[in-house]
């Protein structure tokens, strides 16, 4: 049995633990979360004697537009411009969330291989090589 599972002094310090906290914390003050991306779009029309065919410059729109996924297919819901902007800190809150949820996952890990002594094996495996 390897004595460092046993031993609780590896774990995460208090230091490491306040961090977590701090992380949670940040998550718990988010709010709403809307997933996907908000987009701008312009496009062409069907119509081929229209000005967009003519100049490339005068595309129809700009059109916004909320795009997702939904059960593995794409969702899009077109929105008006009072719509984005209500639902905007709503889309840069999933955004943190996200980045939160890689930071916690990151530091987790590199927690537990600390504590296992995971990092101090691939070194030696590597200064062996």
């Amino acid at each position: 049995m390897d004595p460092r599972r046993d031993n609780n002094k590896d774990m995460p310090n208090q230091q490491e633990g306040q961090r977590q906290r701090q992380i949670m914390a940040e998550m718990a003050e988010l709010g709403f979360c809307l997933p996907g991306s908000l987009v701008t779009r312009t496009s062409r029309c069907g119509n081929p004697n229209c000005r967009c065919h003519r100049d490339p410059n005068r595309l129809h729109g700009p059109y916004l537009s909320w795009t997702r996924k939904v059960n593995g297919k794409t969702v899009t819901r077109n929105l008006s411009a009072a719509q984005a902007e209500r639902y905007r800190p709503w889309f840069d809150n999933a955004r943190r969330l996200r980045e939160l949820i890689n930071e916690v996952e990151a530091f987790s890990a590199s927690v537990a291989a600390k504590a296992e002594g995971w990092d101090l094996q691939q070194q030696t495996r590597a200064q062996a090589t």
